[in-house]
């Protein structure tokens, strides 16, 4: 008997069939102007692409320019490929421009259906990003589908790493830009490191198409993209802490050895924060549990692990003065591992080693959050509907099923499950030999590199020729793919491997006609063609004959998605194939999913070894078991990213901040607003409101504003008139300083004043937000222990991170305040002195054969009153510049490396 829902889908359709349906008249609008467009010279193409521009400029919008575009576009792929696009691909090229992920089966032209929504939203001239999961494919598809672009007079680029910048910054100028999602991610955040406009390469964030969407939007994202570079060096924290350990007691704290968790006791705080008060650690006024506290907690946690979770010559080795960590698996010393978050340079201070600096983080994001900064997303993939859900929460994408051009033919098996691994090997060996035997290409997918290399053991063994492919090589993965369509042919991969290349049942006649011409440049290019099609053909009937492409997986993956990527290998455009899956239960998805209780039922059945059981209720049941692990998945995915969403919105502040200074002709305003609002504070720290005038610290103020802005005015006795309140008091203090930092700029000149704000604007920023980034590295990793006082750490993190920022931003503005304040051009003499001292460095240098020349990079001033043993009288030397303490050495090599 029928469902209800099963009902109710026959009579209305599923949501899926209404969206197709409502394409359809689109599609038909496209088809009917094929002959008009059919008609226009190449020239012609060109000019209704900047007929359609102006158009789009004007304020039309791209969805009433839709009908004409595409058909502009299929003109062009017809003339620059010799691909004339199907409705089917018409139809994934509107829903990506209507901003969803399209899930078309493998075969269906996903790359020719990019060119669509890209060529219709590039004509809007903000630039349009494709991008794809590898450099190998990013290359392919720039020359390859560059050729339809440029017969519509588009332009098209190509990022990948290690790339010059000015080729970078070319190719994100183009209309359309192929990329990795990890070049476009890592260029983001270097921009975001600029400090001029024209250093940087991309332009916006628009409308990007993300192929293999669910490999890079879900897979991919559970990893953050980080820039790294050493830190300052702390060996005196980390010494300075490694004291106090020893001193804790048993009941301080409690050791969890599973996950070499230390957590203090009540008696252990109060005891570790006595002792930091004491060691000059903690300001006396602070606590433990304050936000400010977060990285002195974290260090103190890390040398406790250090101490009592991590033992030598078990977990570490000490050779040559070196923390060495042992591998607990084999035994071994893992060379030039390190463990991070300052753990490693905790056992080098419990070991009495030199401490080597730690890396801290100079900028981060996640995939999620990158991807979210585009005005409109969109997608394809052969398997999305699995995790459309987590599409939909996370990055607003509908998830929608294109149909295909011509119907499946693959025929795919019920799952064949035996007792023990031995046992499905052994089947899966014979199962291959049949195959092989009747001239079927086989492709075997693996869920690990091992599996495969167990595999192609067993097949050396039994005497079958076959290929190992894994995702090392993108080019010779490439290439082993094509091929794995020919007749006999046995190709075994990991479950992802291949992707972005078809397998053609009798092999890649492009492929095959590059390698002829390559190997014989000078024969005749068309009857090589010719040769080669025409066995390609006989070659394709005797594999359609032997039944198609077989794919046979030997396992079962967490997620379905991966599952049916590999299933969609075979039977594209209606080509026969057919499909099946290997299990034992001995295969980690069964062992974690109750395999005892169906290993009982076996047994009991009767079943002898070498039977397997295939039945659709055990195909269902493994479905469920998939899906369940596919949701704690995206729990963990989402848990993630709401941590990150409370960074993300302080990311896309400072950055916002940094666009703005790099924009402004002038920043002296935002300088002086910094500036006031460092008086405002003070006066408030010194004179509190609704306070008596006997209870001002005017004294504490004079310092402060020598110290925080460079002037010298007489506030005790302004303090001291009759009727002189604090606001009075604060007007005064920006009349001074304002005048103070005229006279500074008249001194300098307007032009260099303004770069000399703007630069040190945004250093500053950038030193306070790398610190920042450090500090919620740290609450991050011991925010999680609020758990047990029935605190929420989520809401802890928000709550911290917020006053940690706002501490920051307070910090920002003194910093800015009192290095603009400490600025003065250097005279005559200053300068000869310090050509002297760089002239003199140079000769040691060379002498000592040590470092190649190198320019002196010019220092912005020295301070007023320069002092060459007070540091806080130096101003702001430049790194490669002589240290002002007199010392010989560069600045960076020197106090600099201490700062």
């Amino acid at each position: 008997m029928l469902g209800l829902g099963t009902i109710s889908k026959k009579v209305f359709g599923t949501p899926n069939d209404r969206k197709v349906k409502a394409v359809r008249p689109l599609v038909a609008k496209i088809n009917d102007l094929e002959p008009e467009f059919e008609k226009l010279s190449d020239d012609e193409i060109k000019q209704r692409t900047e007929d359609l521009a102006m158009r789009a400029q004007k304020g039309e919008s791209l969805d009433a320019l839709l009908p004409e575009a595409f058909a502009n576009v299929r003109e062009a792929a017809k003339r620059a490929l010799g691909l004339r696009a199907f409705d089917t691909q018409l139809m994934g090229g509107i829903f990506l421009h209507q901003g969803n992920i399209s899930e078309m089966k493998t075969g269906e032209g996903k790359t020719l259906v990019a060119c669509f929504p890209a060529y219709l939203n590039a004509l809007a001239g903000k630039g349009v990003h494709i991008v794809t999961v590898n450099e190998y494919l990013v290359r392919r598809d720039a020359e390859w589908m560059g050729n339809v672009f440029t017969q519509l007079g588009l332009t098209t680029g190509a990022v990948y790493p290690q790339q010059p910048d000015d080729e970078k910054k070319v190719a994100y100028a183009a209309d359309v830009t192929y990329a990795t999602n990890n070049e476009l991610g890592f260029d983001y955040l270097r921009d975001n490191m600029k400090s001029s406009l024209d250093d940087m390469s991309q332009r916006g964030h628009f409308f990007a198409i993300v192929d293999e969407v669910d490999s890079i939007l879900i897979d991919e994202a559970r990893t953050p993209l980080i820039i790294s570079g050493p830190s300052q060096d702390r060996s005196d924290l980390y010494l300075q802490i490694d004291k106090l350990i020893p001193e804790v007691q048993e009941d301080h704290f409690k050791l969890d050895e599973k996950t070499r968790a230390v957590t203090f006791t009540d008696e252990g705080n109060e005891f570790v924060e006595e002792r930091l008060h004491q060691m000059g650690l903690l300001p006396e006024e602070q606590s433990l549990y304050d936000p400010e506290s977060t990285t002195i907690v974290h260090h103190v946690t890390e040398a406790m692990k250090a101490h009592k979770a991590f033992h030598k010559d078990k977990d570490y080795m000490v050779r040559d003065g070196e923390v060495m960590l042992v591998d607990e698996f084999t035994g071994r010393m893992m060379q030039g591992r390190r463990l991070s978050g300052g753990l490693h340079q905790a056992i080098e201070a419990k070991e009495g080693c030199d401490i080597q600096p730690e890396n801290v983080t100079l900028a981060s994001v996640t995939f999620q959050n990158y991807f979210r900064l585009y005005s409109k997303l969109s997608g394809m993939t052969g398997t999305a509907s699995t995790e459309a859900e987590e599409f939909q929460e996370i990055y607003g994408l509908g998830v929608v099923e294109v149909p295909t051009n011509r119907p499946i033919a693959r025929i795919d098996e019920h799952d064949a499950i035996y007792r023990t691994a031995a046992e499905k090997y052994a089947a899966i060996v014979e199962e291959i030999q049949a195959a092989n035997k009747a001239g079927q290409p086989a492709l075997v997918g693996t869920t690990s590199i091992e599996k495969s290399e167990y595999l192609s053991e067993l097949l050396t063994k039994a005497g079958v020729e076959h290929n190992v492919l894994n995702a090392r090589q993108h080019e010779r993965e490439a290439e082993i793919v094509a091929n794995a369509g020919k007749l006999g042919a046995v190709t075994i991969a990991t479950n992802m491997a291949g992707r972005g290349t078809d397998i053609k049942l009798g092999g890649n006649v492009e492929m095959q006609i590059m390698e002829a011409l390559a190997a014989d440049p000078d024969g005749d290019a068309d009857a090589i063609r010719a040769k080669i099609e025409a066995d390609h053909k006989k070659a394709e009937d005797e594999v359609k004959a032997a039944g198609g492409l077989f794919v046979l997986a030997t396992e079962r993956h967490e997620s379905r998605r991966i599952d049916n990527q590999l299933r969609g290998r075979s039977g594209r455009q209606g080509d026969p194939g057919r499909s099946s899956f290997f299990l034992s239960l001995e295969d980690d998805l069964m062992r974690i999913f109750g395999s005892d209780r169906l290993d009982k039922m076996l047994s009991t059945l009767g079943m002898k070894e070498g039977e397997a059981i295939a039945h659709p209720w055990v195909n269902k049941s493994l479905e469920k078991a998939q899906a369940k692990v596919e949701g704690r998945n995206f729990d963990i995915r989402k848990q993630l990213l709401k941590f990150d969403d409370v960074m993300n919105d302080q990311r896309k502040a400072i950055f916002g901040q940094r666009m703005e200074i790099m924009e402004a002709e002038e920043v002296g305003e935002i300088a002086q607003d910094m500036r006031h609002q460092v008086i405002d504070d003070l006066v408030d720290q010194y004179m509190p409101p609704k306070t008596y005038a006997d209870q001002w610290d005017t004294q504490g103020l004079y310092v402060a504003t020598m110290e925080k802005l460079g002037i010298d005015v007489p506030v005790i006795e302004w303090a001291d008139e009759e009727g002189v309140d604090n606001d009075e008091i604060a007007e005064r203090l920006y009349k001074a300083s304002d005048e103070f930092m005229a006279k500074k700029a008249a001194d300098f000149g307007p032009e260099n004043m303004r770069n000399i704000e703007k630069q040190l604007l945004l250093q500053t920023i950038d030193g306070k937000w790398r610190e920042h980034l450090l500090a919620l590295e740290h609450l991050r990793s011991v925010v999680g222990f609020r758990g047990y006082a029935q605190r929420d750490p989520l809401n802890e993190y928000k709550n911290d991170s917020f006053q940690l920022f706002e501490s920051m931003l307070d910090g920002l503005r003194e910093d800015v305040s009192q290095k603009l304040s400490r600025v003065v051009p250097l005279t005559e003499e200053q300068q000869q002195e310090m050509i002297q001292q760089f002239m003199a460095q140079q000769q040691a240098q060379e002498a000592g054969a040590t470092a190649a020349a190198a320019d002196p990079e010019p220092v912005a001033a020295l301070a007023k009153g320069f002092d060459e043993n007070d540091r806080s009288t130096w101003g702001n030397p430049g790194r490669n510049a002589p240290c002002p303490c007199g010392s010989g050495k560069k600045f960076k090599h020197c106090h600099g490396e201490l700062g």
